[in-house]
């Protein structure tokens, strides 16, 4: 211990060189020093500082850049993912006791909403019928008075329409039942892009399971990018040499689909993956998942991109999707991998292949067993037709109800998504409608290939627009001769002035006479005018029933003569003429221009106990939180007199019986049809107007140059009417007694009220205080008839 503290000691006080000669000349030479350890060049000091600065710039940069990815990312999900398309649905039909709904209707109507027909109904979707019974299980729906529950009823029907309407649950008798309306289309105003919104409970599960074992099996597991899937795509691919197997999750896909182009390109990449990380951090699987059942392509409906599994249900199969079989919502996983590439109408094998893969993989997973797999793989893809659109092309009446729209909510309201407008269109009426112009105008144009057409069907409780047909070629998008046309009404215009003059009880009844004698007149240029009857002929005198069934002229200008052309007028603009009324003599005879819309109008308050309502094609619009939008609408008014008004309704049966219509008549001899036909100067316009219990109908048929047709109302415009009827059967008119109206006995030759025992008497309906019979048929009382009294 001390032999090694004394050198140590001495190394403090001594100085070195001393101390070296001290030293132990045995002792082992100290280790030479370590050089220190050079410090890093001043290229290797620049590097490192330059990397970790540039490292923090980067992370910066990807932060920022993610924190406005973020943001975008954030206003899509959390404000409006879509611009929904307005929805335009047709009326929900009505039934109940009395509906004048026939057996037959209905089953048109369930197969156009996609009812099965089955023999016992055991879900949602199906029916069953005998002839007078329909058993029936409705959907559930969204009607404009609120939610519609699925609901499982009996519908009973007798010769005049529905007689019960039953509930199955507990036998109890329904005031009313509403069917869910049809889609008729989706107004597109954007991006091109169609879609039905369905939310993901309301998706069959085995899409969802279908989807995650096709697309991303991984999905529940990962956190927006899956690099194992990458990177196994990527093996594949080099392997094959070229591009076979995709390693993009479905949260990849959809920032794809919602953010990004198709562009090829690793920035686009890397971008899709930072964006699938962002919204798989801030989002629930179970919302990212919604999001793309809802955007996915599925297809192209000519200019129309598909989107969604909601409307690619229909797309393919013209059905909700809650109603698809499993193999027809494998098909929907299928496609998705390629739409043009699976498209089933024109690669159908292609397709199935497609979709038994997508069936196998449901059976390796546990969710088909064995049998369910065979019987699912041998069943036909069962597509809706390919020639028939889901989307209704409705040119004509979709002018109307944009115009409408316009005018009751103001013009930006289809661009709101979400909104939902409840139309009045009937879709059988509409389809027997196109069918009947198609037929009737290529029979008539085999003579005269410029013929043209205007339709309109009003609904006759509802005063709403039923159909509408603007062209000879219902689908042609252009000029709308049911609304744009004006042309004048010949002899539709007579109805008015006879319902004018019939208001006056005390001088006018179905049998007055009328003078059919020559008339001169001056017209509305100050030139005299002589108004002649159909045949040149004058009579003397008619009875005004005779007049007004056979359509003679001279006897109309008479009468119109005699209550005043200004009154006329005004009947004329109370039943709905929007339009000026020249008033001039020749008016009466039909100088007064209007469309078939015009004329239906005023048909429409006659048919309606001559109570006016303004016609309209919209009756609710629901904004996207299904709560109805509010506007005004014209206000209803007794335009005609209800007694006056039936009277006129008789006439115009007597004009289907054995007037100037008799041919319809002659076609259904046991229905009671009401009808006017007119035909304007030199036979250029073709019209008809009439109605059974439930449309109405005004039909015009001529050329766009105004040239002669050759074509009366009785061979032309009615024409397409008795083909309408032979394509949806009329219902016939009930003819309801009236306050104010009697059973009156006239004398044929005078028109002087009668006692039924009189001789040559004939009995029509009169106004109460227009029949007051003269006592002893206006002979005098016996002797002994006088003495008593009587």
């Amino acid at each position: 211990m001390t032999d090694k503290a004394t050198p140590k000691a001495a190394t403090k006080r001594a100085p070195a060189k001393k101390r070296a000669t001290t030293r132990n000349p045995r002792a082992k030479k100290p280790a030479p020093k370590k050089a220190p350890k050079k410090a890093p060049s001043g290229w290797g000091k620049k590097i490192w500082s330059i990397s970790w600065k540039l490292g923090l710039v980067l992370a910066v940069a990807v932060a920022s850049y993610g924190i406005y990815l973020d943001q975008i990312i954030a206003r899509k999900f959390e404000g409006q993912k879509w611009h929904l398309p307005a929805q335009v649905f047709s009326r929900s039909m009505a039934l109940y006791p009395g509906a004048a709904v026939s057996h037959a209707q209905l089953m048109s109507e369930l197969k156009l909403l996609g009812y099965r027909k089955v023999a016992n109904p055991r879900q949602v979707g199906e029916f069953s019928a005998s002839k007078t019974k329909i058993d029936l299980w409705r959907r559930p729906f969204l009607h404009p008075q609120g939610d519609q529950v699925e609901q499982r009823v009996m519908i009973t029907f007798d010769s005049n329409g529905v007689v019960s309407v039953a509930r199955n649950s507990d036998k109890r008798q329904l005031a009313v039942f509403h069917l869910e309306p049809v889609l008729l289309d989706r107004i597109i105003t954007g991006d091109g892009e169609d879609r039905l919104f369905v939310p993901t409970d309301k998706i069959p599960k085995p899409i969802v399971n279908a989807l995650i074992l096709v697309e991303d099996r991984s999905f529940y597991e990962h956190h927006g990018v899956n690099p194992f899937a990458i990177l196994r795509a990527a093996m594949v691919n080099i392997s094959a040499g070229r591009t076979v197997q995709g390693g993009s999750t479905l949260t990849q896909q959809l920032a794809k689909n919602f953010f990004l182009s198709s562009e090829r390109s690793l920035s686009r990449k890397l971008r899709e993956a930072l964006m699938a990380i962002i919204i798989d951090f801030r989002y629930e699987k179970d919302e990212i998942l919604e999001a793309y059942l809802n955007e996915v392509y599925m297809g192209q409906d000519k200019a129309r991109g598909v989107h969604g599994m909601g409307l690619a249900s229909q797309f393919y199969f013209g059905r909700p999707i809650a109603e698809l079989t499993v193999p027809q919502q494998a098909f929907l996983v299928a496609v998705i991998k390629g739409p043009s590439y699976y498209n089933p109408w024109r690669y159908p094998e292609r397709a199935q292949e497609r979709r038994d893969l997508v069936l196998r993989l449901l059976m390796e997973a546990g969710d088909l067993n064995v049998a369910q797999y065979q019987a699912a793989v041998e069943s036909p893809l069962g597509l809706r037709k390919a020639n028939k659109s889901v989307h209704q092309k409705l040119p004509a009446f979709f002018s109307v109800v944009k115009n409408e729209l316009a005018s009751r909510y103001g013009d930006a309201l289809l661009k709101q998504s979400g909104v939902k407008v409840y139309t009045t269109l009937d879709p059988m009426a509409q389809e027997a409608a196109e069918k009947a112009v198609e037929k009737t105008l290529k029979q008539l144009g085999k003579n005269d290939e410029s013929l043209q057409v205007g339709m309109v069907l009003t609904d006759k409780y509802s005063a709403g627009i039923a159909a509408m047909v603007g062209d000879k070629v219902p689908s042609y998008q252009g000029f709308n001769r049911a609304v744009e046309i004006r042309r004048p009404i010949g002899s539709l215009i007579k109805p008015f002035v006879y319902a004018t003059a019939l208001n006056q009880g005390d001088k006018y009844n179905l049998v007055s006479p009328l003078k059919d004698q020559p008339i001169t007149l001056k017209n509305g240029q100050g030139k005299t005018w002589s108004p002649q009857n159909v045949d040149k002929k004058f009579r003397g005198e008619v009875p005004l029933l005779t007049a007004f069934k056979k359509s003679m002229n001279v006897p109309t200008v008479n009468l119109g003569m005699a209550i005043g052309v200004s009154s006329v007028a005004t009947t004329l603009d109370k039943a709905g003429w929007r339009e000026k009324i020249p008033e001039y003599p020749s008016m009466l005879l039909g100088a007064v221009n209007g469309s078939p819309l015009m004329v239906a109008q005023v048909f429409q308050t006659i048919a309606d106990d001559g109570r006016y309502r303004h016609l309209n094609s919209v009756t609710t619009v629901l904004d996207a939180n299904n709560q109805p939008l509010t506007a005004s609408r014209p206000q209803a008014s007794q335009a005609i007199p209800t007694a006056s008004n039936y009277l006129v309704k008789y006439a115009m049966t007597q004009v289907v019986e054995s007037g100037t219509a008799k041919r319809l008549g002659s076609s259904y001899p046991y229905v009671t049809l009401a009808g006017k036909t007119g035909t304007s100067n030199d036979s250029r316009d073709s019209w008809f107007a009439g109605f059974d219990e439930r449309n109405v109908a005004a039909i015009w048929i001529g050329r766009d140059d105004n040239g002669k047709t050759g074509l009366y109302g009785s061979n032309g415009a009615m024409a397409v009417y008795q083909a309408f009827l032979s394509n949806r059967a009329p219902l016939s008119l009930r003819m309801a007694p009236v306050d104010g109206v009697v059973q009156g006995y006239f004398e044929r030759d005078t028109g002087k009220a009668q006692e039924p025992q009189c001789a040559n008497v004939v009995k029509v309906p009169a106004l109460r205080e227009s029949y007051q019979p003269v006592a002893n048929c206006g002979e005098p009382l016996p002797w002994w008839k006088k003495l008593i009294g009587g």
